[in-house]
C-alpha cells in the first residue's frame, strides 16, 4: 500500500486560504447587504422585508388630459380684456325666481288637483345652483371659462340630483299630432328625447340609448335617418372641451329609472300615455308622433334603468335670445339631390361674398365647427345657433351632436369641404390641433382619459379613439395642401394674439 502523502496538508491550507477569502471578499459583503434590509426595533424574530414592487410603467396617457390643459396654448387669455358675459346677474336671478315661484302654485294646484294631501313645501331657488352659475358664467369667449369649477359640479349635479319633473321638448310638443307622415319615416326616434327638471330647478335634456356601442351605423343608411347616440352627446362635449373651442353644453351620462324619474314625476298625459310595459317584463316608452307610434321603435328599461345622456340646458330665450342660421354647407335632406356646394370646388367664392362671411370671424367659426364635425363624424349639421348679444362675430353653438360616432371605419371627407375650399383657419385651431397629435399629447390618449371621468365609462369604443388620430391627421393634411397652394399668410388667421411657449412645448405652424 502506498504511504501517506506528505503534500495534502498544504493541499488543505491552500484550500482554506481560498475559502476565506472568498467568504471575506464576496459572502460577508452580500450578508452585510442583507442584514440592513432587516425591520428594525422588532422584539420577535428579526425577519427580511419584502422587496418593494417595482413601479408600474407610467402610461402615456396616464396625465395627457393634466398637462394639455397645463399647456400655454390652454391658458393664453384673450388679448381684448375681461370677457363680456352673457348675463346680468340681477336680472338673470329675477326672472329664474319668477319661473320658480310659478312652477311651484302649478305644483301646488296639480297635486290639489290629485287629491293629495301630504304636505309638500315649495321648492326654493338657490342662487349658489351650479346651473345657474353655468349661465352666468358664459361669456363672448365659449360656454364656460378653462378649467371651471362649476361645469365640474354641474355635471355631478345632473348626475346625482333628484328629477322633479319630465316632460317633452317645446320643439317635440309643436310636433305633435302634426307630423308629416308623407315625408321620409325616420323609424330611428328622432324625437324621442325629454326636459327633465331637478330638485335645484336645473333642466337638462334626456336622450336614452338607441344604440349600443360596438355597434356602426349601417352603410346603406342615409345620414338623415341615423340614429342618435346617448354617447355621442357625452363624447362631443368632452372632444369640444378639449379643442378648447367650448361651445357644446356640458353633458354627462346617467342611468335613468324611466318608472320613478319619468313616469311618476311626469304632469304631461301624453307623456304618461306611452309608456308599457313588454313581454320582457321591462318598462318602456316611444315618442308620440304618428309615424312614431309604434312599440317596435320604443326604449326599455332593464327593468326600469334605461342609460341616457343629460345635456344642460342653455339660459331662457326670454333671457339671452339665439338666432338659427342655415348652414352654407348644407347638405340635400333627400334621396338624390346634391347642393351646390357638393359640386362646385369654387364654392367658398360665392360664400365670401355675402355678409357676413364676407368679413369677420363667421367663416373661420364655421371652419371650427367643420373640423368639429369631421372628427365625430357628423353629416347633420344643416343649421347653427348663436347669441344675438354678441352680434355677428360671437361664437356658434355646437348642439344636437347625436348622429356623431356612427362608423369608426369610414372618415367622410366632405365634412371638411368648408377647410378645404376656403382653405383659411384660424392659427390658435391649427397650434391646439397639431399639439394634440403629438405623442405627448395625443388625441385618443386624452379623450380616453377625459371620458374615463363619466360614470357610463367606456362611452366610446376603441376603434372610435383610434378614429380621432386618424382624422386628425387627414384634417393636418388639407391645411398642408392649402399652406402649400396659397401660403401661410393667406391660409392661417391670427385671430389671437398667444404668448411664446417654452421652446420644448413650441408647436410650428409647418411640418
Amino acid at each position: 500500500m502506498p504511504g501517506p502523502r506528505r503534500d495534502r496538508p498544504a493541499v488543505l491550507l491552500l484550500l482554506g486560504a481560498l475559502l476565506a477569502a472568498d467568504l471575506y471578499f464576496h459572502l460577508w459583503p452580500r450578508a452585510r447587504r442583507e442584514l440592513a434590509a432587516i425591520a428594525p426595533g422588532c422584539p420577535c424574530r428579526r425577519r427580511l422585508l419584502p422587496a418593494p414592487a417595482a413601479p408600474p410603467p407610467r402610461s402615456r396617457a396616464a396625465s395627457a388630459l393634466r398637462r394639455l390643459f397645463a399647456h400655454p396654448l390652454y391658458r393664453a387669455a384673450a388679448p381684448r380684456g375681461p370677457a363680456e358675459p352673457l348675463l346680468g346677474a340681477r336680472e338673470a336671478l329675477r326672472y329664474y325666481r319668477r319661473k320658480a315661484a310659478r312652477w311651484n302654485r302649478r305644483h301646488k294646484l296639480y297635486r290639489e288637483e290629485l287629491n293629495l294631501t301630504s304636505p309638500a313645501a315649495p321648492l326654493p331657488l338657490r342662487p349658489e345652483a351650479s346651473w345657474l352659475q353655468f349661465h352666468l358664467g358664459i361669456s363672448r369667449d365659449g360656454l364656460y371659462p378653462r378649467s371651471s369649477p362649476t361645469v365640474n359640479r354641474l355635471l355631478r349635479d345632473m348626475q346625482d340630483f333628484t328629477t322633479i319633473s319630465a316632460d317633452y321638448s317645446q320643439d317635440e310638443k309643436a310636433l305633435l299630432g302634426a307630423c308629416d307622415c308623407s315625408q321620409i319615416v325616420k323609424p330611428s326616434g328622432v324625437h324621442l328625447k325629454l326636459v327633465l327638471r331637478f330638485q335645484d330647478f336645473g333642466k337638462a335634456m334626456f336622450k336614452p340609448m338607441r344604440q349600443k356601442r360596438e355597434e356602426e351605423t349601417p352603410e346603406d343608411f342615409f345620414y338623415f335617418v341615423d340614429f342618435q347616440r346617448h354617447n355621442a352627446e357625452i363624447a362631443a362635449f368632452h372632444l369640444d372641451r378639449i379643442l378648447d373651442f367650448r361651445r357644446v353644453p356640458p353633458t354627462v351620462g346617467r342611468m335613468i329609472n324611466v318608472t320613478k324619474e319619468i313616469l311618476e314625476v311626469t304632469k304631461n298625459e301624453i307623456l304618461q300615455s306611452v309608456f308599457f310595459v313588454s313581454p320582457a317584463s321591462n318598462v318602456c316608452f316611444f315618442a308620440k308622433c304618428p309615424y312614431m307610434c309604434k312599440t317596435e321603435y320604443a326604449v326599455c328599461g332593464n327593468p326600469h334603468l334605461l342609460e341616457g345622456s343629460l345635456s344642460a340646458f342653455l339660459p331662457s330665450l326670454n333671457l339671452a335670445p339665439r338666432l338659427s342660421i342655415p348652414n352654407p354647407w348644407i347638405r340635400s335632406y333627400s334621396f338624390d339631390g346634391k347642393e351646390e356646394w357638393e359640386v362646385n370646388p369654387l364654392y367658398c367664392n360665392t360664400v365670401r361674398e355675402i355678409y357676413p362671411y364676407s368679413n369677420g370671424n363667421r367663416l373661420l367659426n364655421i371652419v371650427d365647427m367643420a373640423i368639429f364635425d369631421f372628427l365625430i363624424g357628423n353629416m347633420d349639421r344643416h343649421h347653427y345657433e348663436m347669441f344675438t348679444k354678441f352680434g355677428d362675430d360671437g361664437f356658434l353653438l355646437h348642439l344636437d351632436n347625436a348622429r356623431g360616432f356612427g362608423r369608426h371605419s369610414h372618415d367622410e371627407t366632405s365634412i371638411l369641404a368648408p377647410l378645404s375650399q376656403c382653405c383659411i383657419i384660424k392659427r390658435t385651431t391649427l397650434l391646439r390641433l397639431q399639439l394634440l397629435a403629438e405623442p405627448e399629447y395625443r388625441l385618443s390618449d386624452v379623450m380616453r382619459e377625459s371620458l374615463l371621468q363619466d360614470r357610463l365609462a367606456p362611452v366610446l369604443t376603441e376603434p372610435h379613439l383610434l378614429a380621432l388620430d386618424r382624422r386628425l391627421q387627414l384634417i393636418l393634411k388639407a391645411v398642408r395642401k392649402c399652406i402649400d397652394t396659397y401660403g401661410e399668410a393667406k391660409v392661417v388667421a391670427n385671430d389671437t394674439t398667444q404668448p411664446e411657449a417654452p421652446a420644448s412645448d413650441r408647436v410650428k405652424l409647418t411640418t
